[in-house]
């Protein structure tokens, strides 16, 4: 009795124990049918499912790129005409002999150096000179005699004429002497003046106060008045840039203009204004020249090469962010998004430089939807999701 039980508790348990496996069996299979049904469908979905469209027909989906756009608008900037040109002194004097010359002695100045109206530059030897102004001065002293003498007899003829001893004609003589002998005077006194005259304009001197630019003149040196040019100067120091630009340039730019001045070779910009615009146009290469006034700097060198902006006014223009001025062999462009959400490229005219970005003087309107960035990556008509940037 003890086996038959045991056998049919034993019979039991592997019935239970392959019922649970059999249900466990179950349940992976049914899971398992769940997970596949789940992928057919979502296959089947994404496969017939289409991409939506756009309020303008372009997709909207993932494939469509987002870019960033801005409308300019148009404000006030300033209208800049750049050229280049050379630097040289607004006025400058050529300083050569202006006596009869001579050895030169001394030189007193060196390139560079201020000096002021008269000052003496150079000295030429005069030492002939100078004996013929003690010879003129001698013969002063000469005719001086002959005229105290020349009164002295005729203060006496005139006391004797009265008694009788001298005639009238005496005395008309005596008179004509005296006179005779004070216009000797005089014109030795007036040879004096001019030799000394002569012996001055031996000196070079600075004929106004300025700046010494050049000097081609050294002691030992024997000048004249075909020496030529021995200094030149800048008067007052002031220097001005001689700016090459075209003809219908100059017809927009008014005398009083602001304008910036860089040298080559240096970051500096020096302020100053057009003084004058040319009256004339070379019949060339139909150019002219504006001439900016510029104060004294030690780093502006008459002769050098510089360029400048000059300021001819301002004008309304739409201005973008350097990202958004692309160009290539054909010049600046950029990108706009039209009404269909298509890309379109604009040939641009850049103008002025601002703090706030670069002017478009021609090419748009100030009203259209221009890319801002990543216009590299994008090529005409292709469809975008416009992304408007705040102002």
């Amino acid at each position: 009795m003890n086996r038959e039980n045991s056998a049919f508790r034993s019979s039991d348990t592997l019935v239970v124990v392959d019922r649970s496996r059999r249900r466990r069996m179950i349940f992976i299979a049914a899971g398992l049918a769940v997970i596949a049904l789940l992928v057919a469908v979502f296959m089947f979905r994404g496969g017939e499912e289409k991409p939506a469209s756009g309020p303008n027909g372009g997709q909207a989906g993932a494939t469509v790129p987002t870019v960033t756009v801005a409308v300019p608008g148009r404000q006030a900037v300033d209208r800049t005409i750049s050229a280049t040109g050379s630097l040289a002194a607004r006025r400058e004097m050529p300083v050569g002999v202006a006596g009869e010359g001579g050895q030169v002695l001394r030189v007193l100045v060196e390139p560079g150096q201020w000096v002021g109206a008269g000052q003496v530059l150079a000295v030429i030897d005069r030492s002939v000179q100078t004996q013929a102004n003690a010879q003129l001065a001698a013969q002063i002293n000469v005719a001086r005699a002959d005229a105290r003498l020349a009164q002295q007899e005729l203060e006496r003829a005139q006391a004797l004429v009265s008694r009788g001893f001298v005639s009238k004609a005496d005395v008309d003589r005596r008179t004509a002497t005296r006179d005779a002998a004070n216009a000797r005077v005089r014109v030795a006194q007036a040879a004096l003046n001019e030799s000394r005259a002569r012996t001055g304009r031996l000196d070079i001197r600075a004929p106004a106060a300025g700046l010494v630019l050049t000097r081609d003149v050294e002691p030992g040196q024997v000048v004249s008045s075909g020496s030529g040019v021995l200094f030149r100067m800048a008067k007052g120091g002031e220097m001005e840039l001689l700016a090459q630009l075209s003809e219908a340039d100059l017809v927009s730019i008014p005398v009083g203009s602001p304008a910036h001045v860089t040298p080559v070779g240096s970051t500096q910009r020096f302020t100053g204004q057009v003084w004058q615009v040319s009256p004339v146009v070379n019949e060339q290469n139909r150019q002219g020249i504006a001439r900016v006034a510029l104060a004294y700097n030690a780093a502006l060198r008459p002769g050098g090469f510089a360029s400048v902006e000059i300021i001819a006014g301002s004008q309304q223009a739409p201005v973008l962010p350097e990202s958004a001025i692309l160009s290539d062999e054909k010049g600046n462009y950029v990108y706009i998004v039209d009404n269909k959400n298509k890309v379109v490229r604009r040939p641009v005219t850049t103008g002025v430089v601002t703090p706030k970005g670069i002017a478009v003087t021609q090419g748009l309107a100030g009203n259209e939807r221009v890319v801002l960035r990543a216009g590299g990556f994008l090529n005409p008509g292709e469809t975008v999701r416009p992304h408007r940037q705040a102002s």
